[in-house]
């Protein structure tokens, strides 16, 4: 067969693309041994982008290896309900498309709206997943709001309730007020802005011309401050230890303490104590017994029970502006400074964030939670490549705040927890039934299933097992890799690990692979709303496939972040161009070429490179060094078999036909795993009707 003279991508990828589903599925494929990997879940609002660009094709290149080297892969699909982001997008959605808000319809029909919303786009991820040439099975597509998915969120949630981690508690929590929900620590970020930080004077209670200065971006936190703390070794403050001080406006009783949580190096080294909001702070106040005075609702105004009712219903802003000309009047404003500054902003909206006070239920993270994590990487039961990321993986694990699992959004998982109608939810009952019994408090049967729900991190953190829905399937654990992004180590991979340790007493992957995050060119962190975004699907189409995969695992190198160049994408499009064109060379030579009964010098030359190059990859695969393993198929293929081989087997030659067909056929095998797509076209072309995929991986 005579092959066209260029490699017609866009028309051939999609064929391809439906061959593999075809041939994906567990149960069609050869092999008695397993190797599973973990399917990260896109959320059903996301879009391919380069990050998973890079990170599902390095962890399909290493399942295509081993399915060639004999083994079935277990590779199960899925995506993500994403709570908060869902819930934004559809919100955006109805208010664009008929002008309403999810208030104006309410819980239930917003909720349907969201179903039908996931309907029509929540799998435009997936057809997108599809044309980078992975291969998972797609018969097994899961989603975090399965049936099935549902009852092992619920039934972790009630274990860990049993066994007295999760607790419910009034405590100081991360809140959006846009999102109207409460976020965990690692669903906020940061956003450098300038801002102001205000001194303020503090009288002393024995003698009311003396006073300690305080700094605060928060002035009108004062409404909530228990106490004043100090470093116990700042020698500036010791003979203030024990002593009183007048909380201005309020005139409130403040002790000053000492606390070893106090920078001295920040402000002026004393820290007002607001634990209803500030996680620091609370911390503080839990160790001196110290009581929580919420200042600020859920709505972000002012309480009317903070002692000056002229503040109550204030705005945050409002109260700040009031707060400190009243400061002014009474002489205990000393001045402002400005400089740079962190503003805390949902991660979901971008809107920034307070701390309030909020009935919540917590995960208690310290000693099992944590230790188990702890342990599954120390006794190496989990090997987390690069080792680089092994620091701050126990850094977190040893500094972890409780974890607040609950959301207030109408989106999602619901908690099986039920209050009593009449009491309130002061008096509950966790259950995985509809409860039967009698309030122990007004003794009626009243009870109503609560409607917050899980945040999303809760519920993927029990991916690994919780998609193995049937008997055979819940055999495939644990798994044996985990590719994933260094963003979300401790938001997925680190409680992925603790709760697999703690359902299933085995860490739910062997290895886990944190592929490095493709910048700008410039070193920057791409960006669509900045316009430093690179789409994959534009390369795609502009380059193919196997283009975009071979350029970007070229640029991993030494296991760190990729400045994304796309000359590497088009010099691996030239690559690709240059092995159609050895493949249609080698099927006019292998015509005209005469068998031998001996191998020539170039033959034995060319093998000896092929031993040598599949030694090399293999090593390098084993080590993820996708960048060394692109570049030695690069070499070999660029430079021994077509430079040079190829071009020995011009005109009158001795070389082995034999010799000629076995180098080219190899080299589609171990070029198969980073360029899918032309390899499995061209051994179409050659000849063969099976998947290169079940094909053998050459050995040495």
């Amino acid at each position: 067969m005579e092959l066209p003279t260029r490699y017609d991508f866009k028309n051939i990828e999609p064929k391809i693309i439906k061959f593999w589903e075809s041939i994906a599925k567990v149960e069609k494929q050869k092999g008695k041994n397993y190797f599973i990997a973990i399917f990260a879940p896109p959320n059903i609002t996301g879009s391919l982008h380069m990050g998973h660009a890079l990170g599902y094709s390095a962890e399909d290149i290493i399942l295509r290896l081993k399915r060639m080297q004999g083994y079935k892969i277990v590779w199960i699909p899925g995506t993500d309900h994403a709570g908060i982001a869902t819930q934004n997008q559809v919100e955006k959605y109805l208010l664009k498309e008929k002008g309403l808000t999810r208030q104006q319809i309410g819980k239930e029909k917003f909720v349907q709206e969201v179903w039908n919303w996931k309907k029509r786009f929540g799998n435009i991820i997936i057809e997108q997943f599809k044309k980078l040439g992975i291969i998972p099975d797609w018969s097994r597509l899961r989603f975090t709001l399965d049936k099935n998915y549902i009852k092992e969120v619920e039934k972790s949630f009630y274990e860990y309730y049993k066994k007295g981690l999760v607790y419910r508690a009034l405590r100081p929590v991360n809140y959006c007020f846009r999102c109207e929900t409460s976020l965990s620590d690692l669903e906020v970020e940061r956003k450098e802005v300038i801002g102001n930080l205000y001194y303020l004077r503090y009288p002393l209670k024995d003698n009311l011309n003396q006073y300690i200065l305080v700094a605060t971006s928060r002035p009108e936190t004062i409404l909530g401050d228990v106490a004043l703390a100090v470093n116990p070794e700042d020698e500036r403050y010791s003979q203030f230890i024990g002593k009183t001080a007048i909380l201005p406006l309020i005139k409130r009783e403040l002790p000053i303490i000492a606390d070893k949580r106090v920078d001295p190096k920040l402000g002026t080294g004393v820290l007002k104590v607001t634990p209803a909001h500030s996680l620091i702070d609370f911390e503080i106040a839990s160790r001196h017994n110290l009581p929580l005075i919420p200042v600020i609702d859920k709505n972000g105004k002012i309480l009317d029970n903070v002692g000056i009712k002229k503040y109550a219903g204030l705005t945050v802003k409002e109260a700040r502006l009031q707060i400190l000309e009243d400061l002014k009047n009474e002489g205990l404003y000393e001045g402002v400074e400005t400089l740079p500054q962190e503003l805390p902003i949902c991660y979901r909206c971008s809107q920034e964030i307070d701390i309030i006070p909020s009935k919540e239920w917590f995960l208690s993270m310290k000693n099992v939670l944590a230790n188990l994590a702890l342990k599954a990487v120390s006794k190496k039961l989990v090997k987390i490549i690069p080792t680089k990321y092994i620091k701050p993986y126990r850094l977190w694990l040893l500094n972890v705040r409780d974890w607040c699992i609950s959301r207030k959004i109408w989106w999602g998982q619901t908690l099986p927890v039920y209050y009593c109608k009449k009491c309130g939810d002061d008096v509950y009952v966790v259950s995985l039934k509809t409860v039967r019994k009698r309030c122990p408090k007004c003794k009626n049967n009243s009870w109503e299933r609560t409607d917050e729900v899980f945040d999303t991190w809760f519920s993927s953190a029990i991916w690994p097992f919780a998609i193995l829905y049937s008997k055979k399937e819940k055999k495939w654990y644990p798994a044996d890799l985990a590719v994933s992004a260094k963003d979300i180590l401790h938001l997925w991979d680190t409680r992925m690990i603790f709760s697999g340790m703690f359902f299933k007493k085995k860490v739910p992957f062997k290895t886990l692979f944190i592929n490095p995050t493709v910048l700008t060119k410039e070193g920057k962190r791409m960006s669509k709303s900045l316009g430093t975004g690179v789409d994959p699907l534009d390369l795609i189409e502009k380059y193919g496939a196997d283009a975009v995969r071979f350029g970007l695992m070229w640029q991993i190198m030494k296991q760190q972040d990729v400045r994304f160049d796309e000359v590497h994408i088009e010099n691996a499009q030239k690559f690709v161009t240059k092995i159609w064109n050895a493949v249609r060379f080698t099927l006019i030579k292998l015509k005209e070429m005469k068998p031998q009964s001996k191998l020539s010098s170039n033959d034995k030359a060319i093998l000896n490179q092929l031993k040598r190059t599949i030694k090399k990859v293999n090593l390098y695969l084993e080590k993820f060094e996708f960048g060394l393993a692109a570049r030695e198929l690069y070499s070999f293929f660029w430079n021994k078999v077509c430079d040079v081989y190829l071009e020995s087997c011009k005109g009158e030659t001795k070389n082995s036909p034999q010799v000629l067909k076995y180098v080219i056929e190899s080299s589609l095998k171990i070029l198969h795993p980073f360029l899918p797509f032309i390899t499995q076209e061209l051994w179409f072309i050659l000849g063969h009707k099976t998947a290169l995929v079940n094909e053998k991986w050459p050995t040495l």
